[in-house]
């Protein structure tokens, strides 16, 4: 046979790249696959197991850190990699072909006492004694084992697959059967010493093989059926893929659809409410005009009367004077029996209220009359969570938050609009920032809030954070320098006032503390809650005089009235101005419950009740027009609803002489 060409680079290609341990770096031997497919020696996942505590049942491969669970049976039950082995089969051909220029050694290279070699592994490139070969042969059984020693060539040029090969421990016999229990082959001598028991299952190679490979062609055929199934299945999920891409786009049509036609709706239904509400504002503004108007005209003609009269008694002598006397007193009469209409000042308020949940585009309702009613009431006599001892002051943050002080517990809460609480107690802040007389709240523009604490007024964000405080001017009035803050109040330009129930005072600050203004006011009492109009008038009750009085920045009074119902002097106890600068104030007569909320106009005129059985001791107005009061163990929050419609009424007449005393 002619000399074959030396290995060509991409056999030297395939021996350095793809059948080299990357532990070892030397080719494979007995290599073994893990989970994540990658493949090492058998011999170098010992060492690596055995570096490892030995509690450990996972192996970590070397290259990409996956985990790979260790059979019961050890390293050497994890799966061969025959496509390696195939692989190094090949290559250990190719290289056959080429003459050895590397001469095996005669003695073993298993061991280091020099014995003579009398076997050379094929697979591992290596010469051993006949102790060595042994304990090759049990951790390699699968190895191919050459007993020609002598021969510098002793490597195969070629492999004869037609003839079996050798046994190692009896080398003078053919591998002809194969132990299904031990997993090896053998030789007729190993089938006759080793492997008689019963227990053992004795096949020829040659038929085992055929079985084997019916097995496989079976599994083959199964996995064809599987790659088929596989095909079906991707089919299927590649059209449900298809399908719920076209389902999502369709949706999202429908939806921007239906938004359009809602929004649609709600413009539709948003634009009929605002034409209502324009028409009841011009229709009422057209008979307040036409009232104002006859009134102006009546007083501008009384004025004339009276000029003409004045001018006449000025300047006419006594005879002119007889003369004109009947006209004289016909004018006088006109006077006496010029009288001006009112309006109805429940016809001043219009309110919208929107509906939680929208339907239909109906996106609420216009209240023509006002009613209110409770809404939200949550609270109970308590010291835990959402429970107060006293409810003394409410305010509310522009987030709809609202703050409660319980001056028994010395303590703040927070509660959502619902009534849910939220926060409770600022304790935890700096020492400054504790709380020991609180009373009243107010809130600025920008959620600070202000609460009154003895001598102080201490600020804080709306999680109850401690952020700094101002002490009052103590300049001595009527002779008292101790002090006692009570209420406060902030305008829309966040202009803080504070009154001092002992000296009788109320002053007006920045935000910083900086004092703007100081007024004394006789009437200013322990308790004094007081609340700030749009028209920069600072209204205050007066428990014990039974009194509601109203000054100017400037500490000038512009009204002081006697609080009464049915003509009876009631005690007021809670106050506070709408936007409008209309004053509510809850009346508290006879015994705790006996309690009503009256409606004042912005000149201390009374215009009527507007809801009974309800101790206020502080009230105040949400950002959303809704009505907060605080009632020593709970908080109510009441809103406008519906006046109902009264049965209509059937003589003309009436329904004439009705709508006249409307306005």
């Amino acid at each position: 046979m002619a000399e074959s060409a030396p290995p060509t680079e991409t056999t030297c290609k395939i021996r350095h790249i793809h059948i080299e341990c990357p532990i070892c770096l030397t080719r494979f031997t007995d290599p073994k696959i893990l989970d994540c497919q990658h493949s090492f020696c058998l011999k170098c996942l010992h060492d690596l197991t055995d570096k490892q505590d030995p509690k450990t049942n996972i192996i970590i491969c070397p290259v990409c850190r996956e985990n790979t669970l260790i059979p019961e049976k050890g390293v050497s039950a994890l799966l061969n990699c025959f496509f390696l082995s195939s692989l190094i089969d090949d290559v250990i051909n190719l290289e056959g072909l080429k003459e050895d220029t590397n001469p095996r050694s005669s003695t073993c290279q298993g061991c280091d006492e020099g014995l003579k070699a009398v076997s050379w592994c094929v697979d591992c490139d290596m010469s051993f004694c006949t102790a060595c070969l042994e304990h090759h042969a049990k951790r390699h059984r699968h190895h191919r084992i050459n007993d020609a020693v002598g021969s510098s060539n002793g490597r195969p040029k070629d492999k004869d697959k037609s003839k079996s090969p050798k046994c190692w421990k009896h080398t003078d016999q053919e591998l002809r059967f194969y132990c299904e229990n031990c997993d090896v082959h053998a030789c007729p001598v190993c089938v006759v010493y080793d492997h008689r028991a019963s227990k053992h299952k004795i096949f020829e190679i040659k038929d085992f093989i055929r079985v084997f490979r019916e097995a496989v062609a079976a599994e083959l055929m199964n996995f064809d059926e599987c790659r088929k199934q596989f095909q079906k299945v991707d089919d299927s999920v590649k059209h449900s893929q298809r399908r719920l891409q076209l389902m999502v786009d369709r949706a999202l049509r429908d939806i921007a659809a239906k938004e359009k036609v809602e929004i649609a709706k709600i413009r539709n239904a948003s634009r009929l409410l605002q034409k209502r509400v324009t028409q009841i504002g011009q229709e009422r503004g057209e008979k307040f005009g036409s009232i104002r108007s006859s009134n102006c005209n009546k007083m501008s003609r009384g004025e004339q009367i009276v000029a003409s009269v004045n001018n006449l008694m000025q300047y006419a002598d006594d005879f002119e004077l007889l003369d004109l006397k009947a006209k004289v007193m016909h004018n006088l009469t006109f006077l006496k029996e010029l009288q001006f209409r009112s309006v109805q000042r429940s016809k001043s308020f219009i309110m919208f209220k929107g509906h939680g949940v929208v339907t239909d585009a109906d996106i609420g309702e216009i209240l023509e009359e006002e009613k209110w009613e409770v809404k939200t009431e949550f609270g109970r006599k308590g010291e835990g969570e959402g429970e107060f001892k006293l409810a003394a002051d409410v305010a509310c943050f522009n987030t709809g938050y609202l703050v409660v002080t319980d001056t028994e517990r010395k303590l703040l809460s927070t509660f959502t609009a619902k009534g849910c609480p939220k926060s409770t107690g600022v304790q935890c802040g700096t020492e400054d920032g504790k709380l020991k007389h609180p009373y009243g709240v107010a809130v600025t523009s920008d959620d600070l809030l202000l609460v009154t604490d003895g001598q102080d007024v201490k600020v804080y964000d709306r999680e109850l954070r401690y952020i700094r405080q101002f002490r009052p001017s103590q300049n001595e009035f009527d002779g008292q320098s101790e002090s006692l803050l009570s209420g406060i109040a902030v305008d829309k330009k966040d202009r803080i006032a504070v009154a001092d129930c002992i000296r009788k005072i109320i002053s007006f600050h920045n935000m910083d503390g900086s004092t703007i203004n100081t007024t004394h006011h006789g009437d200013i009492s322990n308790p004094c809650r007081i609340s700030v109009s749009s028209k920069e008038r600072l209204i205050f009750t007066n428990y014990h005089k039974m009194k509601l009085v109203c000054v100017d920045f400037m500490g000038n009074e512009v009204f002081n009235i006697r609080t009464t119902i049915g003509g009876k002097p009631v005690k007021p106890v809670g106050v506070c101005c709408d936007d409008a600068g209309d004053i509510y104030v809850s009346l508290h007569y006879g015994t705790l419950g006996a309690c009503e909320i009256h409606h004042y106009d912005a000149s201390g005129e009374h215009i009527g009740r507007v809801a009974r059985g309800l101790f206020a001791i502080s009230m105040t107005f949400t950002p959303a027009g809704e009505l907060i009061i605080a009632s020593f163990h709970s908080v109510k929050i009441l809103h406008c609803v519906r006046v109902p419609i009264t049965k209509p009424i059937s003589c003309r007449k009436c329904v004439e002489n009705v709508n006249k005393s409307r306005y």
